[in-house]
């Protein structure tokens, strides 16, 4: 390998956890796979672990979990970090070299790419959290709505609102105490109506 002085050997740990087993079994595989073929790392040695039932603290399906620990020789230091973005390993342990020597340009180098990767990651977060806001919005909306309609055949209780809506109860609670304060709705004896149509 060219310039192997700027090499770095490390030990990684990679963890999945979902479902199906089969889909953990696929993607670690996959995960696996696309390292080797990367002309970043040299793969020394890969050890993947079978993949095992995790129980649901909640009582419902349980999960699956995998992990792969893998030797792998990075030609330099950009590549780890890159490796650690793209496969955020769990553990990552370097082995070789037990001391590094880095110019302070080279620095500069890995700080920028590491900003760079920050900053992809932040705009990434921004986009999603705005979408997340829309959609809250959207379901809110439709919501308010699904209760309005209701409530126009006859009055109900949140029970019945929510098991003819399909949400959860806790939720059309919320939904039903916005539209109360905007005076949208009134409640008697635990049986919520229409106080006016809303706009």
């Amino acid at each position: 390998m060219a310039d192997e002085k700027n090499h770095l050997r490390a030990t990684t740990i990679l963890e999945i956890l979902g479902k199906p087993k089969e889909h953990v079994e696929s993607t670690m595989r996959m995960y696996v796979d696309r390292i080797k073929e990367d002309g970043n790392y040299v793969v020394l040695k890969e050890d993947i672990a079978e993949v095992k039932e995790v129980k649901d603290d909640k009582g419902g399906e349980p999960f699956f979990s995998t992990y792969a620990e893998l030797d792998i020789i990075f030609k330099g230091p950009a590549p780890l970090i890159g490796f650690c973005f793209d496969y955020m390993p769990s553990s990552v342990e370097i082995t070789k070299p037990e001391e590094l020597m880095v110019k302070n340009t080279e620095l500069a180098g890995l700080l920028n790419d590491l900003q760079a990767r920050l900053h992809q990651v932040d705009m990434i977060v921004k986009q999603l959290r705005g979408q997340n806001d829309i959609l809250k919005k959207s379901l809110n909306n439709s919501l308010k709505n699904t209760i309005s309609v209701l409530l126009r055949i006859k009055p109900m209780d949140l029970s019945r609102l929510a098991g003819l809506s399909g949400a959860p109860a806790d939720e059309l609670k919320r939904i039903v105490e916005q539209m109360q304060e905007k005076g949208e709705l009134a409640e008697k004896d635990g049986l919520y109506s229409l106080k006016k149509t809303p706009a």
